[in-house]
């Protein structure tokens, strides 16, 4: 149509671009930790010596190494948790121009901590960045999502995940022993995170605050119409003014209620138990595992260089999420999110086949390498981008900073446990260690074929219609085979709305771990 493609602006791609900043950053300290391991255990070694004139113990140094490892995902707990706290008294682009200041202080602790000889401020760099990026993963989806229209939002919301992946593969270049990666200057590389909060906080103020925001929170119309002709390009902004303004009336009628309440109320229970579900999908598939597990596959099939091949994996990961941004407004983001986690369990299937079967036939070591490459694509298809934008489309204005943060911290939370029990359940199970994970995406692809509705092309009012009890396909629009859609409801219902406000989040839970 015409009209849609007058809507991709030069403001609107600046907006999208400098917030997918804060994904990049969330991919880059999330990959960077892995390539200098060696190198800062022998650091941990070194700074204990010094100062107990004694060896460091194994134990101890493992303890140490993934306590740096791990301290990043607790930080991430916690900031997923406390964005609804951000968002609700400061907006969605202030707040990501707010906890950049995270970043800084994260990055310049991990890098003068060699200078200081403190592991400390390792540690301590690592969990006030996972604080940052904790926050970046609710607060990017938020902004794309509104001020996306409502045919771009779904090619638009995969651009966080690209924003992480392309993170990871520049995390994993940078970390070569010849570029960044070496004993002198591995605290340049965990430091470098510097730059790119300095570029985002220096570009934010150029970008406009999410009109959303503006409209439904602040009640400022007016300048909520000047920001949205800029993102449309065009004059004509009644529509999105006018399914804004719906949503307001909608929050006026809604009855405020705390977090809890949003798993009690009938109309929030479903659509917050499919975000977590979806978020958990992300983490349970296994990808985390198969990135662990494929130097040593690598190493198997007689690659010399396994860094390299770990590489070509991150590249595969970049050049899929690509190929989903072109597709998540064509095949819908539940077709997508089904393809994904069927095309994963089938090449855990096959890992496991060739795993068991290497110390037999040597040449089924090439097949694993196939399968990581396969899993990996089908995983960027629609486990990796649809969670995150997905949950913003489920909730509408009031609700929707609470569900974001519940979601990521979930994600989070599941990160966290993968990460510290997988190594424990791969000696337990050794070559079969992947079937756990068939049997996971096996109940996911159930649970999203019966239970997660089609948001493409659907406005954000729509949708949650749809769980208070509206057709959950909108009206007049065909429900997808296997969706179960909702009897209609009266129009002057009232649903109650979470509010994620300051005084309740010092008594929230930050963390299931």
């Amino acid at each position: 149509m015409e009209g849609e493609k007058k809507q991709v602006t030069v403001p609107l791609l600046l907006a999208v671009s400098v917030a997918v900043i804060g994904s990049v950053q969330f991919g880059y300290n999330t990959g960077v930790i892995n390539a200098p391991e060696k190198i800062i255990r022998q650091f941990h070694n070194e700074t204990w010596k010094a100062r107990t004139a004694e060896f460091i113990t194994d134990n101890l140094s493992t303890t140490l190494w993934s306590f740096s490892v791990a301290i990043f995902s607790v930080g991430g707990m916690i900031g997923s948790f406390s964005v609804g706290v951000f968002v609700n008294r400061f907006g969605r682009r202030n707040s990501m121009l707010m906890v950049n200041v995270l970043a800084v202080i994260g990055g310049s602790l991990m890098g003068f901590s060699k200078l200081a000889a403190s592991f400390e401020m390792l540690i301590l760099g690592r969990m006030t960045i996972g604080l940052f990026c904790g926050l970046s993963t609710g607060l990017v989806p938020m902004y794309i999502g509104e001020i996306s229209p409502t045919s771009l939002r779904g090619a638009f919301g995969t651009l966080h995940q690209l924003g992480v992946v392309i993170g990871i593969l520049i995390a994993q270049v940078f970390g070569l022993e010849f570029i960044l990666g070496s004993q002198s200057l591995w605290p340049v590389l965990l430091g470098l995170t510097i730059i790119p909060a300095v570029i985002q906080s220096i570009a934010l103020p150029f970008c406009p605050e999410s009109p959303r925001f503006l409209l439904i929170n602040k009640n400022q119309e007016e300048k909520a119409t000047e920001i949205l002709k800029k993102l449309r390009g065009t004059a004509d902004v009644q529509q999105d003014l006018q399914e804004m303004k719906d949503e307001s009336l909608k929050m006026m009628q809604e009855k405020k209620v705390t977090i809890p309440e949003l798993f009690r109320s009938p109309s929030y229970r479903q659509p917050i138990i499919i975000a977590i579900v979806l978020q958990l999908s992300q983490q349970l598939s296994g990808i985390n595992a198969v990135f662990y597990y494929s130097t040593n596959i690598f190493e198997a099939a007689g690659v010399k260089e396994p860094i390299y091949a770990t590489i070509g994996a991150g590249v595969v990961n970049t050049v899929f999420t690509v190929v989903s941004l072109f597709l998540v407004e064509r095949a819908g983001r539940r077709t997508l999110h089904l393809v994904g986690l069927a095309g994963m369990a089938f090449c855990a299937v096959l890992m496991t086949i060739a795993l068991t079967l290497t110390s037999q036939i040597p040449s089924m070591s090439y097949l694993s390498i196939i399968a990581i490459f396969g899993f990996v694509a089908f995983f960027e298809v629609g486990p990796g981008p649809i969670p995150w934008f997905i949950v913003a489309e489920l909730f509408s204005q009031g609700p929707r900073p609470a569900a974001m943060a519940v979601a990521g911290c979930s994600n989070w939370t599941s990160n966290f446990i993968v990460g510290l029990g997988f190594p424990y359940v791969q000696v337990l199970c050794g070559d079969y260690v992947f079937i756990i994970f068939v049997v996971f995406l096996a109940l996911f692809f159930v649970f999203t074929f019966f239970r997660v509705p089609e948001t493409r092309g659907r406005t954000f009012d729509d949708i949650s219609k749809g769980f208070a009890g509206g057709n959950s396909q909108g009206a007049g629009s065909p429900a997808p085979e296997g969706v179960v859609t909702l009897p209609p409801s009266s129009p002057t219902e009232k649903v109650p709305m979470v509010q994620l406000n300051t005084e309740e989040a010092p008594n929230a839970p930050l963390s299931n771990v």
